[in-house]
């Protein structure tokens, strides 16, 4: 039997489809942000924090590295309440990125800190910098120019990954795409537009990140 393609529903569906995107790029907006400024913290606190509070950041990268997205996003959801910690699907998803991205990210961070030649630390230090200040004016600009690359295709992964906060029914894309598939029974339809979106949504997001850092680096990024 021949199988006939039908996207008229996309005149009735579409602001399912526009919710879903627009709560997609929410949730990487308020994900990257915070991701990225915890990952920031963590690589600080791994490779020239304290001592005492090392093994709790290693503790805590390990733990999200080594775990599935989809069990984290679930122990928030359905873990957290029991311990009296209720949060709406919305907040669960905000949340479970951030943790996530900013496990991943203080690695890549943290790469890019040790690679800083130790001159710099001992100009920091010969300017009666602070370690803290030396580390803000001194050492993090240097070190996120390094890695930019690599932290904008790990932000880009962690959008790709928040498909499955329709689990705990967040309304993002996919969960717009599940819900237009259950209505009109045209699942390779449903799924192919869904997929369109989140490949543009990928290389609009990559261009953003590209254009950020020619913006915030501008000399190094133009090397």
């Amino acid at each position: 039997m021949k199988y006939v393609f039908d996207f008229a529903w996309l005149g009735q569906y579409w602001p399912v489809l526009l919710k879903g995107i627009g709560i997609t790029i929410e949730l990487i907006a308020v994900g990257a942000v915070l991701g990225v400024a915890l990952g920031i913290f963590c690589a600080w606190a791994r490779a020239l924090g304290p001592g005492w509070l090392r093994p709790a950041i290693t503790a805590y990268v390990e733990l999200i590295r080594n775990t599935p997205f989809l069990i984290q996003l679930f122990f928030i959801f359905f873990g957290l309440p029991s311990l009296g910690l209720q949060m709406s699907e919305l907040q669960a998803a905000n949340l479970a990125m951030i943790v996530n991205l900013g496990a991943y990210s203080c690695e890549i961070i943290r790469a890019g800190i040790q690679a800083t030649p130790r001159g710099q630390f001992e100009a920091g230090a010969s300017l009666a910098m602070s370690p803290i200040q030396t580390f803000r004016y001194v050492i993090l600009v240097p070190s996120l120019q390094r890695i930019w690359p690599a932290l904008s295709s790990q932000i880009v992964i962690v959008m790709l990954g928040s498909a499955v906060v329709s689990q705990i029914a967040a309304e993002d894309l996919t969960f717009a795409a599940n819900f237009i598939q259950s209505r009109t029974f045209r699942a390779f339809e449903a799924y192919f537009v869904s997929t369109a979106i989140y490949l543009l949504l990928a290389i609009a997001l990559r261009q953003v990140l590209a254009a950020a850092g020619l913006l915030i680096f501008p000399r190094r990024m133009r090397r």
